[in-house]
């Protein structure tokens, strides 16, 4: 874990309500930033258009110019063209599907790297309560986004193609007949677009709605046992009970705003039917139409106007609205407020970190973690950081880092408070190590380089010789060998790789909160000693008395009797911290063994202190 968030001011990070094109330029920008597939889908949506386009026209030759004119061997052919076209559209049909599959997985990926990242922001600044349901709920709907996009890709940019073609078509077989059917086709397409609107808005509160009821009853069942001791349950039942009604009517709502749909189809499609038959035989008798194109003005209305319009209704209709919705949510959720630019002195110069009078407590009525508490880091410096279990030593590396924000004092990095710092500078330059490291699925590369991903194997090889990691990685296979299972290496393997990945980061400061806790005495003192031997200070959340020894000062917590000094003074003056080196390096009880990791042959030592 490396850097924090920046914290905002509340009112700055109130979330302003996307507009309702949100959810479309969202899916729009994401699309657009991969034009090749998109492309690729748009060519063969052409070829696979040319049936329906084609159709009207080669049935009106194969008549006029064929079986009505006695020479049947000529419609035959015109016929066996139009079977060529079908075939030409098989093939096409078959391209289009990885084109497809190009589009839509890119972009179910960048919308989890939004949410996941929107929903962290709006939880680092506080415009949302820490609720990782909340993210659950929200790559669900980002695989709904998938599955719809791939669906109307799939099906809507068909339905879309034939009825341009249809419309086309009719245009070139007859002016007359397409002067009586496009002002019924504009007046359906505008009524669908109203339609939408309202469906769109519908869906939404059925969204909406559905969260609701989620969180009422997620709500009631994680508390079930306090609302049963404190006879609460008509309160909970009606409750949840409110927002099942509320779903209930979102539902019916949408219910009735559907049925406008089968307006769409009766103006578009089956009015121009209508008009356009009983007026074939005046236009056929008069001359201005021939059979054979009469016959092919039917074949569009009846074969392409007519199922092209029925499908456009009811995919939008359903889906579209469903897409839509889904989408402005997300557009909420990975929408992060606009924070103002720092100030051009926002940057920290060269100097350390300055803590003066800092004070944390998780709330206002409990007693402070951290009470009125200074300190002096020089650019450097190599401070351990010691004291029982649960005194605050982890919290304490939260506050120092930007990753909690403290209740009362300052921290500052180079002169300059941790909250005027960019974020960006703030996620480079300072890195804290948690216990549990994390190792994700990609190559040993991809790994060790997440943090900088232009350094030189130069570089990479001296971070991985500096940790000692050669051994890992010529067992996984080198630094192209994938780490397909993260969780098959052993735990002080996957330290290794986090602690080398900080190592080879421009990190200036680096916090090892229990980040070696896995790893033998002798892999413990080489990783603190790598890191102390690189530029920039390094802070160690102690768990042996090796780390304390190793360490320019120590820094004792234990409550109200807070210590500075180096371990020999601090052994001779503190008798806690004597108590604490002594407890540290009592041996373990006979028949107590040590258990280490797998394959690695990196013990934990005997006597480790948790804190």
């Amino acid at each position: 874990m490396s850097g924090a968030l920046t914290p905002v001011d509340p009112a700055a990070a109130r979330p302003v309500p996307p507009r309702r094109t949100a959810g479309l330029r969202l899916l729009c920008a994401e699309l657009a930033s991969r034009p090749g597939p998109l492309a690729r889908v748009a060519g063969w949506s052409l070829v696979e258009a040319a049936p329906p386009l084609l159709s009207g026209v080669l049935l009106a030759a194969a008549l006029d110019r064929g079986f009505l004119a006695q020479r049947p061997w000529a419609g035959f052919g015109w016929l066996l063209l139009f079977g060529a076209a079908l075939a030409v559209r098989a093939f096409a049909v078959r391209r289009i599907f990885p084109a497809l599959s190009d589009v839509v997985e890119p972009l179910r990926d960048a919308l989890v790297r939004r949410t996941v990242s929107g929903s962290v922001h709006a939880w680092a600044t506080g415009r949302e309560p820490r609720d990782p349901a909340a993210v659950a709920r929200l790559t669900e709907q980002v695989e709904s986004v998938r599955n719809l996009v791939a669906a109307l890709l799939r099906t809507v940019r068909q339905v879309a193609f034939a009825l341009v073609a249809a419309v086309v078509g009719l245009a070139a077989l007859s002016g007359a007949v397409a002067l009586l059917v496009l002002p019924c086709v504009a007046a359906a397409l505008l009524l669908l677009a109203l339609l939408l609107r309202t469906l769109a808005a519908r869906q939404r509160a059925v969204l909406l709605a559905d969260e609701a009821l989620a969180r009422e009853a997620g709500g009631v069942l994680d508390a079930l046992r306090d609302v049963v001791a404190c006879g609460a349950r008509d309160r909970a039942r009606a409750a949840v009970d409110a927002a099942t009604e509320a779903q209930a009517r979102a539902v019916a709502a949408l219910g009735r705003a559907g049925a406008g749909r089968r307006a769409v189809v009766l103006l578009g499609s089956q009015l121009p039917l209508l008009v356009v038959v009983p007026a074939l035989p005046g236009l056929v008798g008069s001359g201005r139409l021939s059979a054979g194109a009469a016959a092919g003005a039917v074949t569009y209305l009846i074969t392409g106007l007519d199922p092209a319009l029925r499908s456009l209704s009811t995919l939008l209709g359903t889906w579209g609205v469903q897409l839509d919705a889904v989408l402005r949510r997300l557009a909420e959720a990975t929408t992060a407020p606009a924070a103002s630019d720092p100030a051009p002195d926002g940057v920290p110069g060269p100097g350390g970190l300055a803590v003066r009078g800092l004070t944390f407590r998780y709330g206002p009525h409990a007693a402070p973690v951290v009470d009125g508490f200074d300190l002096r880091l020089e650019p450097c410096d190599h401070l351990a950081v010691v004291g029982p279990s649960g005194i605050g030593k982890s919290t304490l590396a939260l506050l120092l880092t930007g990753l909690e924000a403290p209740t009362g004092g300052t921290v500052t990095y180079g002169g300059v408070p941790l909250d005027r710092v960019p974020s960006a500078w703030l996620r480079r330059e300072v890195a804290l190590i948690p216990q549990e490291a994390y190792v994700f699925t990609g190559t040993v590369r991809e790994n060790l380089t997440y943090l900088a991903p232009d350094a030189d194997p130069a570089a990479l090889d001296a971070s991985v010789r500096a940790l000692g990691l050669e051994p890992l990685v010529e067992r996984l296979g080198g630094y192209d060998a994938p780490i397909d299972s993260p969780s098959a290496l052993s735990e002080g393997e996957r330290q290794l790789l986090a602690l080398a990945r900080v190592h080879l980061s421009p990190a200036r400061l680096v916090v090892l909160d229990e980040a070696t806790c896995h790893l033998d005495a002798a892999a413990e003192a080489r990783a603190e000693q790598a890191f102390a031997d690189r530029d920039g200070a390094l802070i160690v959340i102690a768990h042996r008395m090796g780390s304390a020894r190793r360490a320019r000062r120590v820094l004792l917590l234990d409550g109200s009797d807070t210590r500075l000094g180096t371990h020999d003074r601090l052994l001779a003056e503190s008798p806690r911290y004597a108590d604490l080196a002594g407890r540290w390096e009592r041996p373990p009880a006979p028949g107590v063994r040590a258990v280490g990791p797998r394959r690695t042959g990196l013990r934990r030592s005997d006597g480790a202190l948790a804190g």
